[in-house]
């Protein structure tokens, strides 16, 4: 199944409208769980030329999203926040007073919370939508958003520019063990903050 979903990204990058894919994947990635990092690195490896290109698609669609993903955090709170804190699935993961702590934590370090969520390979999303919901001052969350999701794409674009090749020939070989590895450090990751 991994390796045929990656045959597909493979053959998407070379289609006339790569690019606007790429773009919408990484606008709807900062909204919804939808894991874009593997199409950004096929598209990378298929044409490592054009890997920057691809870094700057990547940044732009992925901030926009972020953006969008802002304010429907920033309007599910205006509309309904004190109801969702308190509702039992949230309050399952999180008690109100806590979000609220964490919120106010976000607020006082906006510039490190937005650094750490934009750089890893964990969801964007979470950090958009909380952004809103935590009503952050929207100019310097783009601002940050747009450095940090450009310093982890064109990093992934830069080492594929170097090591493409052996990484292309590694990913054909264990593509299927690298997407399992990967999903079971996630739910490990869940878990553990659990």
């Amino acid at each position: 199944m991994f390796k045929s979903a990656y045959l597909w990204m493979g053959r998407k990058v070379h289609s006339p409208h790569a690019s606007l894919v790429l773009g919408i994947l990484f606008y709807f990635e900062a909204i919804f769980f939808l894991p874009t990092d593997p199409m950004l690195i096929v598209y990378c490896l298929e044409r490592r030329g054009e890997a920057y290109k691809y870094a700057l698609i990547a940044t732009i669609g992925s901030v926009l999203g972020g953006i969008t993903g802002y304010f429907i955090g920033y309007l599910l709170w205006k509309s309904a926040g004190e109801i969702i804190i308190h509702s039992a699935p949230l309050t399952w993961f999180i008690k109100p007073t806590t979000f609220k702590q964490v919120c106010s934590l976000y607020q006082q370090n906006q510039i490190w919370a937005l650094m750490v969520a934009s750089i890893p390979p964990i969801p964007y999303k979470i950090a958009t939508l909380a952004a809103g919901f935590c009503q952050l001052s929207l100019v310097p969350f783009i601002i940050i958003s747009f450095l940090a999701r450009a310093a982890r794409f064109f990093l992934l674009a830069a080492v594929i520019s170097k090591w493409g090749e052996s990484m292309k020939t590694y990913l054909d070989k264990y593509i299927t063990r690298i997407a399992i590895g990967g999903f079971v450090t996630l739910v490990a990751i869940i878990w553990f903050i659990k």
